[in-house]
């Protein structure tokens, strides 16, 4: 037990340390880690305009091209639907308010307009009062909205090399382990192996949900349908947490717009869609290769949001599959390789026992049987 308690202690100590480490180079750590997210999901196109026979460099900014251009022609589709679609929503905010306030006089609360008078001038004095801070915070986001330029900058570099000279590094980083090398590459490419799995599962489990739910919305004539559809894609990426915020989101957007009625409907669908996800899309598509329960799925969230918060949550789940899939690949002994056409070597039997002709060689005569004059034993008979 205290060898156990020492080893934990020291465990404790150095992921403490790697945790202080990383949140102090968050600028760096965050943006290549996204970095190995997107290269894992981009890389197949990459290899497989190599492998046709064009050169690395020119099947990675053929794969990045390809990236940027869907990314533009989405943002330019719901740019344009934004525009189209924000005056009837704003239009149709305003008349769902004007029917909840007329709903609070007339209602059952039998509100008094100067008791939701007094209710907006003091929210409206705490708006006031906190002004300072409203400011700083406002400076504050200035300031990660400029950290957050630098790491996409970074996040594009790095992306760019992994996809074009990933195997070079690969290979360049495996030459400080020596003799260990073989077990450190069975388990990175185990690990690479699980990451690909994870991101093109988790992204089409997120187109799923982006489709499914998006027509829904557009149906029901909901503004900014294609905004909120591009949301439900994002934030599924945070396992079970994600498809909840953005579903609430899109809840409250229906329900100040086409009123509860169809905020029910949507409502319902989501937490279908919700089950369908947990029963048949995540353990079909992610947890056939992952093989993590969901429970562990939670746990992992939240160690994960606890110490790096939105983006802790996001990473928390690969890297997890990552450690369970790679380091029994780093333990294990790999089998001893054997020339082709050989067979394995039969082990040698059992000596009948002590003293006894079971365990002498052929051709070695025994001791125990009378030497000739001069001391010498006797010539073994000729083999037949």
């Amino acid at each position: 037990m205290a060898a156990w308690c020492a080893c934990l202690i020291l465990i404790g100590i150095v992921a403490n340390f790697v945790v202080n480490v990383v949140s102090t180079m968050r600028l760096v750590a965050l943006p290549v880690a996204v970095a190995l997210l997107l290269t894992a999901l981009m890389f197949p196109l990459t290899g497989a305009l190599r492998r046709r026979g064009l050169r690395p460099i020119w099947a990675t900014w053929v794969t990045m091209f390809v990236a940027f251009a869907l990314l533009g022609g989405i943002g330019s589709i719901i740019g344009v639907r934004g525009n189209a679609e924000f005056p009837g929503l704003v239009r149709q905010m305003r008349q769902s308010v004007k029917s909840v306030e007329n709903w609070l006089y007339t209602g059952p609360l039998h509100l008094k307009p100067s008791q939701l008078g007094t209710w907006l001038d003091e929210a409206a004095k705490q708006v006031t009062e906190r002004q300072q801070q409203i400011t700083s915070t406002v400076l504050a986001g200035t300031v990660v909205l400029i950290e957050a330029l630098a790491s996409i900058v970074l996040l594009l570099f790095v992306t760019f090399f992994l996809l074009k000279d990933g195997d070079r590094i690969w290979a360049w980083f495996l030459k400080a382990f020596g003799g260990a090398a073989p077990r450190v590459d069975r388990a990175g490419r185990t690990a690479w192996s699980t990451l690909s799995h994870y991101v093109q599962g988790t992204v089409a489990v997120a187109a799923v949900h982006a489709v499914l739910l998006g027509i829904t919305l557009a149906v029901m004539g909901v503004p900014l349908w294609a905004p909120l559809a591009l949301l439900i894609f994002v934030s599924s990426f945070i396992p079970i947490i994600g498809i909840f915020f953005a579903g609430a989101v899109a809840t409250l957007v229906t329900l100040g717009t086409k009123g509860p009625i169809y905020a029910l409907i949507f409502l319902g669908l989501l937490i279908l869609e919700q089950q369908l996800e947990n029963h048949v899309l995540q353990p079909q598509i992610v947890g056939r290769r992952l093989h993590f329960h969901p429970l562990a799925i939670i746990l992992v969230l939240a160690v994960g949001g606890l110490l790096a918060g939105i983006a802790g949550a996001v990473v928390a789940v690969p890297i997890a599959a990552i450690i369970y899939r790679a380091i029994p690949e780093l333990f294990r002994s790999e089998p001893r390789a054997l020339p082709p056409g050989s067979k394995e070597p039969e082990e040698p039997a059992e000596p009948d026992g002590p003293g006894t002709p079971g365990d002498r060689p052929r051709g070695v005569p025994d001791e125990s049987e009378p030497r000739q004059e001069g001391g010498e034993p006797p010539a073994p008979a000729p083999a037949s």
